[in-house]
């Protein structure tokens, strides 16, 4: 008996000195409270990419509310090509244009939906089995699918389809880019931008440079006429004129170049980072014990700021920071 008490305390005591030596993220010097910030009317309920959707079910895109109302027991999937995307768990899925209210279209998918993208008459559909469709929207008819391989378990920021000209690329589930010809209705290729068997979703594309810039969670790829793949353990993604700046689960902010060479880099021990925005000359990354990091391009010099944040939904705008029912803005 004294064996076990012994051995439960030792357990006890493992247990809360692992919890007491937490390490956080404590600035030397703050400068000051950032000035810029307020209380929202509504609370964020849900987040994609690049929207948000309130309490009200109103929809706010990364520079303005809009007056597109979601369904209730439908997610927000993002906005494209001018219009809204939400969708059931069971393959409902609502487009609404953004400029025209009376504009709606409903289709049923039948299974639940991880992304969606719209250009013109073409509606592309990442599935979260990972299966890749095209559909023609005005005749609401399929055009091509191809099979993907079915994840296990995915990063809740998932990138919906990405249209260029007549090529649509999928940021799949499981890691990889697939390219389909929308004209041809074929898959023309697949490029691997990581192989981790969990949480291996795309989490950012863009094209910049002429280059196709992809992340997972784990692992960065610069393609074009070549690939170039770096480990990076990503938690956030932006870009501004060639260089492409990223924030680490290590607590380090990092400027590459789009062939993925480090053009500077600066590290905030234990900082834990939710949300990044250039803005003018300066980056501001938003840290989790509350705090606001204003960092010049060069990563050379930078002001840390206290501000006042709770627990929730963060939807990072473009000069604004929300998180639940507050915001920071970064004008006045």
């Amino acid at each position: 008996m004294r064996k076990s008490c012994l051995l439960f305390a030792v357990i006890l005591t493992l247990l809360f000195a692992g919890c007491s030596s937490k390490e956080v993220y404590e600035p030397k010097l703050v400068k000051a409270d950032w000035e810029f910030y307020g209380d929202s009317t509504e609370k964020i309920v849900d987040v994609s990419s690049d929207v948000a959707m309130l309490e009200s079910r109103k929809v706010l895109l990364k520079d303005r509310l809009i007056d597109t109302t979601i369904q209730e027991s439908y997610r927000l999937l993002g906005s494209s090509d001018g219009w809204v995307l939400s969708s059931t768990i069971d393959g409902e899925l609502i487009i609404d244009f953004i400029d025209d209210a009376s504009m709606k279209k409903k289709f049923n998918l039948k299974k639940t939906i991880a992304g969606a993208s719209i250009k013109d008459d073409i509606l592309a559909v990442l599935f979260s089995d990972n299966e890749m469709a095209l559909y023609s929207i005005s005749e609401k008819s399929l055009l091509v699918k191809v099979q993907g391989t079915t994840p296990v378990v995915v990063d809740s920021r998932i990138v919906n389809p990405y249209f260029m000209n007549d090529l649509v690329l999928f940021l799949t589930l499981d890691g990889k880019i697939v390219i389909v010809n929308s004209k041809l209705k074929k898959k023309l290729r697949t490029t691997i931008v990581s192989s981790e068997d969990n949480f291996n979703n795309i989490i950012y594309f863009n094209v910049i440079d002429n280059k196709l810039i992809a992340a997972t969670g784990s692992k960065i790829l610069s393609m074009a006429t070549k690939e170039i793949r770096v480990n990076y353990e990503v938690r956030n993604m932006a870009y501004s004129g060639k260089n492409i700046f990223i924030t680490t689960k290590q607590g380090e902010v990092i400027s590459l170049t789009p062939d993925l060479q480090v053009n500077a880099k600066v590290k905030f021990p234990f900082a834990h980072f939710l949300g990044l925005i250039i803005h003018d000359d300066k980056i501001y990354v938003l840290e989790k014990e509350g705090y606001l990091i204003e960092i010049t391009k060069d990563l050379l010099e930078y002001n840390v700021y206290e501000v006042d944040i709770e627990d929730g939904y963060i939807f990072v705008a473009d000069k604004m920071f929300y998180i639940d029912d507050e915001y920071i803005s970064l004008e006045q």
